[in-house]
């Protein structure tokens, strides 16, 4: 069972229209809710259109539909609480089972865990990692906190990658900031392009490399491929990243690395700060390509 406190400013709104507009809540979840009748209002039976104001509590049992079959993987949690996890997912990993792959996924691995140790939650990732890139991905175990963190991602989130980029990058910092879309002959490749979503990358220069750039990147948006793209269209693409023009001479996936995490958490409103140290390929490009 979950409780919700009704936030401020809320006078006379159904306990339906509640759930819906500030926890998220499908319509499929609550028919199964108005099915069971699991749901309370001060500890009180209550029915949909039970009027809520500021300062009530609503209780009730949210349905897990999650379907993703448990399989025991290797699982690098760096934070959990009873609302969110932090995982360090390795390159050659999917985020979310696909068609040609469904069972050797991090949500595979996630649901696992939670089988093993009792836990009544569903897979809800906040954001999604290409299958190449490595690092940090934040994990909702709830809908409604899945709903709470992703409809403001990009203000309250901050994510930081690491990558290698080929060639000497001129400017300490700067901004990348070039609208994405797909390409026109690839249902997976994207490119710049006028008409694409609007995508911005925040860069800094970490250090020179021989005849490459450590570069410390901040995504102010969350296009597909972003930090990918952006390299390659300013003429220094990921090494490794054949898909954009990459060379794969010193590594055979992208040299990125998604190293830190900070956020504000949605329910106790501290601020979350997670870092996942480099993985060993990435190291071992920055010895052998040092000055």
């Amino acid at each position: 069972m979950q409780e919700f406190i009704v936030s401020k400013d809320v006078k006379n709104l159904s306990v339906k229209d509640y759930l819906r507009r500030h926890i998220g809540l499908s319509l499929t979840a609550w028919r199964k809710i108005k099915r069971a009748g699991l749901l309370q209002v001060n500890k009180q039976s209550a029915f949909p259109y039970t009027l809520v104001t500021s300062g009530d509590t609503i209780t009730v049992d949210l349905p897990n539909d999650c379907a993703i079959q448990p399989v025991k993987l290797p699982l690098s949690i760096k934070y959990e609480d009873d609302y969110l996890l932090i995982l360090d997912k390795p390159a050659n990993m999917l985020v979310h089972p696909a068609k040609y792959s469904d069972t050797e996924t991090l949500a595979n691995a996630v649901m696992y865990y939670y089988k093993q140790s009792n836990m009544p939650y569903g897979f809800h990732p906040i954001h999604r990692l290409d299958r190449n890139t490595s690092g940090l991905v934040l994990v909702a175990k709830m809908p409604y906190i899945q709903h709470l963190l992703a409809k403001d991602d990009v203000k309250t989130i901050s994510r930081l990658y690491w990558g290698i980029a080929e060639g000497e990058i001129d400017c300490l910092s700067g901004v990348i900031d070039m609208p994405i879309g797909r390409h026109p002959e690839s249902i997976i490749e994207r490119i710049v392009r006028s008409d694409g979503q609007p995508a911005i990358t925040n860069y800094r220069l970490l250090k020179r490399l021989r005849n490459a750039s450590l570069v410390e990147l901040e995504l102010k948006t969350g296009r597909t491929h972003q930090i990918r793209v952006h390299l390659a269209n300013i003429g220094h693409p990921l090494l490794g990243d054949d898909l954009y023009g990459g060379s794969t001479d010193l590594i055979s996936r992208q040299a990125l690395h998604a190293v830190r995490l900070i956020f504000k958490h949605p329910v106790s409103g501290e601020f979350i700060n997670v870092s996942s140290p480099l993985p060993e390929d990435f190291k071992q490009i920055l010895k052998t390509l040092v000055l």
